[in-house]
């Protein structure tokens, strides 16, 4: 199940919520954990992480001079 991350409006905590694809096509609306805000709306991330040989996460840089064409604005 994917992990989606979201950001309250009232309080501008970040979060992650694990649902499923189907939970997110019905209009995933989940509740801020910190001050239980209703208005949250969902982070779009362009990270992309690799497992290593050993199992170890590569992360890969989403912006800069090494990750190619229209990555920053």
């Amino acid at each position: 199940m994917p992990f989606y991350t979201f950001r309250c409006e009232q309080c501008d905590e970040t979060f992650e919520v694990r649902a499923s694809i189907k939970e997110k096509e019905a209009g995933l609306t989940p509740e801020c954990p910190q001050c239980q805000g209703k208005k949250t709306r969902q982070l779009i991330s362009a990270g992309l992480v690799i497992r290593g040989g050993d199992g170890a996460s590569l992360a890969l840089p989403t912006c800069g001079p090494n990750a190619g064409p229209g990555c920053c604005r």
